[in-house]
């Protein structure tokens, strides 16, 4: 088996970095790494490691963008499995393995001898997604940090109050339609959000019952709200307890949604992001065979 790390030294802080090189100093596992040296470099490198057509794991270090670049070169390949080492700031998706998930998957050594079980993955496009795909305010709001973070002297939170100050002027929410099942809306909505995983937005678990591995998406929509209703749930919303709010989050279960508009929107899977009039979403035919320290599971919390 070969055991290949595909280092981002973009992610996450210095320190991180000197930490993960002196675990990987004192892995006993034979292993090779290679590092990134842009975007698309990760998929690049371990689709290449791929044409080898030998069994291969594959260590995603960084945040959920290197993870989803390396899920996307893997994804339906039976000798490949996937895993995601915390070097990001957020790495939403593997919240899903419960609050000591940085502890676990930073023990390269329980990492490397762990079960795999293959993952369900949504294809929205071109990408696939193994965690959660949005789109409205909050795919605006983080298209948005993307976009001021290149400017000089801006910081990440700064970049973020920018982007949300900008939807906020604009207003929260857009035309468009959604069809799922033989659940037909349209109107103006806020916000919707499609979930394999359960995290995303460095703190949002919408759906705390999603599961990676369960075959159904399970989805939320909110029509248009003002500001200051969206202020007072967005907490709840944000903790999963969206049951509370009938009158204004409608809950969707499925294999695929589709929804359009009149005007352009914004999508963002796994922090990647797109933009199109109309977009679809399902559950893929390919799945992921992702590999996690014994003993941790994905079932969902109590909320």
């Amino acid at each position: 088996m070969r055991h290949l790390f595909i280092v981002n030294p973009a992610a996450g802080r210095r320190r991180d970095s000197a930490a993960l090189q002196r675990r990987l100093d004192r892995l006993s596992v034979p292993h090779e790494v290679v590092f990134t040296q842009g975007p698309g470099d990760a998929r690049r490198l371990a689709e290449e490691a791929i044409a080898r057509e030998e069994p291969v794991r594959l260590y995603a270090c960084g945040g959920d963008g290197t993870l989803n670049e390396v899920v996307n070169a893997a994804a339906g390949v039976p000798f490949a499995a996937v895993t995601n080492v915390p070097k990001g700031s957020g790495n939403d998706f593997l919240k899903v393995f419960g609050p000591d998930f940085r502890k676990r998957f930073s023990d390269l050594e329980a990492l490397a001898v762990g079960p795999e079980t293959p993952f369900d993955l949504m294809e929205c496009g071109d990408l696939l997604g193994l965690d959660v795909i949005c789109c409205g305010v909050d795919a605006r709001v983080a298209a948005g940090v993307h976009r001021y973070k290149n400017l000089p002297l801006v910081s990440g939170r700064v970049a973020y109050l920018l982007s949300l100050g900008e939807q906020v002027f604009h207003g929260l929410s857009q035309e468009m339609a959604v069809v799922c099942g033989s659940f037909h809306w349209s109107g103006s909505a806020s916000l919707l959000c499609i979930c394999n995983g359960r995290h995303y937005g460095g703190g949002f678990m919408p759906v705390p019952e999603a599961m990676p591995d369960d075959g159904v998406l399970n989805m939320l929509l909110i029509p248009e709200v003002s500001f200051a209703t969206f202020a007072r749930f967005v907490g709840d919303y944000a903790k999963g307890r969206y049951r509370k709010y009938p009158q204004y989050i409608i809950p969707m279960a499925g294999k695929s949604i589709t929804w359009f508009a009149p005007r352009p929107l914004v999508a963002v899977v796994d922090g990647e992001v797109r933009e199109s009039a109309s977009f679809t979403v399902r559950v893929s035919e390919k799945k992921v065979n992702f590999f996690y320290p014994e003993g941790t599971t994905w079932d969902p919390p109590k909320v």
